[in-house]
């Protein structure tokens, strides 16, 4: 995996008022920190942000970290731990890097991806991807951009499962095998589930009117 290199300045300033000036300035407030890490206060250009994001996911991304103190420079080697949005705006609020040991392993979340066209989909099935991502752990140089699914043979009730999954040598999955990672279903079933979902959920109604009325007729009594 590619060291993206991004710059940043110590801050010592907190609260609300810096944080809202910082980001009148093209900047947001930023936080490192890890194993044997003393946290560090940083500001990052929202600039440099956004072109790590056309890169990629940020979440997956390995940074190489600059620190910029007066004339002093260090660099660690981080991921992006979260990225805070304002919830109406979507505008970056705070960022939290996760300094990591290139020689320990870390757990990351991978998205799935399929190639071609399942054989069971071309007949009229539907393709489910039941997990669009998955939980491995490896060193910080193999983690992989994404899982790749070869989907072209899967018919009509099909499954993949993660133990069919080709393994990479360099990456270790965290679940059970036998969890259903993409499968092919019939129209028919998903019509059949959504009916049976609707009877239940007006059944546990109908429990509910008859718990109630049943005190009303105790009280008569």
């Amino acid at each position: 995996m590619e060291l993206i290199e991004l710059k940043t300045n110590i801050r010592t300033t907190t609260g609300n008022g810096p944080a809202r000036r910082l980001r009148q300035k093209g900047q947001i407030p930023a936080v490192l920190y890890g194993p044997g890490t003393e946290s560090v206060l940083l500001s990052v250009n929202i600039s440099d942000i956004d072109r790590i994001l056309k890169k990629g996911r940020i979440g997956q991304a390995l940074l190489n970290l600059v620190i910029l103190n007066n004339e002093e420079t260090s660099t660690k080697t981080v991921m992006v731990k979260e990225l805070q949005h304002h919830p109406v705006s979507r505008d970056f609020l705070h960022i939290d890097f996760y300094e990591v040991a290139m020689d320990r392993k870390i757990m990351v979340n991978i998205p799935v991806t399929t190639i071609g066209k399942a054989k069971g989909v071309e007949t009229g099935g539907i393709l489910q991807i039941v997990r669009r991502e998955l939980e491995v752990q490896c060193f910080p140089l193999d983690v992989p951009e994404s899982i790749e699914i070869d989907i072209t043979d899967l018919d009509v009730g099909d499954s993949i499962h993660l133990g069919d999954i080709a393994r990479q040598s360099k990456i270790e999955f965290l679940y059970d095998e036998n969890i259903t990672v993409v499968t092919v279903v019939t129209p028919k079933i998903e019509e059949e589930e959504e009916v049976v979902e609707e009877a239940e959920a007006e059944g546990e109604a109908g429990i509910a009117e008859e718990g109630e009325e049943t005190p009303e007729s105790g009280d008569k009594e």
